[in-house]
């Protein structure tokens, strides 16, 4: 009897031991992965703020439009219960993330256009926020993006490398076909590590909120 707990517990450990090695190596090659993309994340970061200034210093461009859309938002999550909204949010900022950055391979059209677009709309939204409640409510909605936004903006940024990969492809066809294949392979591991967990985390801080407030 005792024997045989000792060889379960000892079983549990090197399948730990085994968990552990795989989860700590894997988050090494995405640090690795993550400082290779970062001058292309530092672009996209500053895109997304110059896109968050227009669209808040200038909130009239395709105002109708957007309101329409926030609209439809609101009324997709009435009714739903927190858990329930979590999940949509997971599963809509999950599938927008993902597409960021695959569709990246397009020599980095959609991710830039992505990050200009939802960087209006962010500041689109904080103005009248702002305008409504006063500019501090714009500490309000930090929980909101705390987790998000680094999640997203970093996706957008291994699609703009993507993209940027396709573009050197006629000068060193065997290297950039390598090296593209290698960005898909890093980036996807990145997503599922990395980029998952952040967005799990705002999908529930997200979905919580939008619970008690309504």
């Amino acid at each position: 009897m005792l024997l045989g707990i000792i060889y379960i517990i000892g079983i549990l450990y090197l399948m730990m031991k085994d968990v552990g090695k795989f989860v700590v190596e894997n988050y090494k090659r995405c640090w690795a992965f993550l400082l290779e993309c970062r001058w292309f994340v530092v672009f996209i970061v500053g895109l997304f703020a110059l896109s968050f200034l227009i669209g808040f210093v200038w909130p009239h461009f395709f105002e109708e439009k957007i309101f329409e859309m926030l609209g439809e938002m609101v009324l997709e999550f009435e009714g739903k219960g927190a858990w329930e909204s979590v999940w949509m949010i997971f599963v809509n900022n999950m599938i927008a993330s993902f597409v960021a950055m695959l569709l990246g391979i397009g020599i980095g059209f959609f991710p830039l256009m992505a990050c200009v677009m939802n960087g209006y709309l962010a500041g689109f939204v904080g103005r009248y926020a702002s305008e409504v409640e006063g500019v501090w409510v714009l500490w309000r909605l930090l929980p909101h993006g705390i987790f998000e936004l680094p999640a997203v903006l970093i996706s957008m940024g291994i699609g703009l490398r993507l993209g940027v990969g396709v573009l050197r492809l006629g000068l060193q066809s065997k290297n950039n076909k390598n090296d593209i294949k290698l960005i898909l392979i890093e980036g996807c591991r990145f997503f599922v590590f990395v980029v998952l967990p952040l967005l799990l985390l705002a999908a529930i801080i997200e979905g919580i909120l939008i619970s008690i407030a309504s």
